[in-house]
């Protein structure tokens, strides 16, 4: 049975149709609820300062979110402080584009990642996030930040500066659709032509391709925000 006949009759039994990038968005949201309120009942353990030597779901999210994006985020904003007042709104992008790219290595689910309308949804909140951050940070000063370092210049850099910041959400959906739209897709070929054995080295390559457009969303969306709040233009 090809892929697409499968993905077809999961649809079809699922009643999903041509919304089941929606459906795939509300499991990759029930998924996150869940892991939240189960580290929230391990915090709320007297023991929780005490790592598990056991892996557990709870140590992955835990490494993943404290460890590995807290630090990355440090790098880039120059202070943990500043990290940790932005890794809510870019661990919970990081943790639903990751998430949903790996559901489209299942049979029969559709990721939300592999619909245009999620991936510029997702970037329009980076988006309208670090301009509010920056008239938050500066008021109206943050307009100076597209008038350029002189004067007579304002007009060309206005111009300039506008379609750069209106071509950015453009670029990260159309880069995190694109890049996934082919991973599956390959997938999806080698699958129907060779059923064993090649898929599998696919899937890997389809899981490292997940967190890899995942992390470089995640970077670009914080690279936006640190120079949408900074004090040094």
């Amino acid at each position: 049975m090809s892929a697409a006949l499968e993905h077809a009759q999961w649809t079809e039994l699922l009643g999903v149709s041509n919304y089941d990038h929606i459906v795939g968005s509300g499991i990759v949201i029930g998924i996150l609820i869940a892991v939240s309120l189960k580290i929230k009942n391990h915090c709320s353990n007297n023991n929780a300062l005490v790592p598990s030597e056991k892996f557990s779901l709870t140590n992955f999210f835990e490494f993943l979110t404290l460890d590995f994006l807290l630090n990355l985020l440090t790098g880039i904003f120059g202070s943990e402080d500043k990290a940790r007042k932005f890794l809510p709104l870019l661990g919970g992008s990081f943790l639903f584009i990751f998430i949903s790219n790996l559901l489209g290595i299942f049979p029969g689910f559709y990721p939300a990642s592999q619909n245009l309308n999620s991936t510029l949804a997702c970037s329009l909140v980076i988006f309208v996030a670090y301009n509010y951050l920056g008239f938050k940070e500066h008021g109206v000063g943050y307009l100076k930040q597209f008038m350029g370092p002189v004067i007579y210049l304002a007009p060309l850099m206005i111009f300039i500066e506008v379609v750069s910041h209106l071509v950015r959400p453009a670029s990260l959906s159309l880069r995190l659709f694109w890049n996934m739209f082919g991973d599956h897709l390959v997938l999806q070929i080698f699958s129907n032509l060779t059923p064993y054995i090649v898929p599998a080295i696919f899937i890997g390559l389809g899981v490292f391709v997940s967190f890899l457009q995942a992390f470089i969303f995640t970077i670009l969306s914080s690279i936006y925000i640190s120079l949408s709040t900074s004090h040094d233009h």
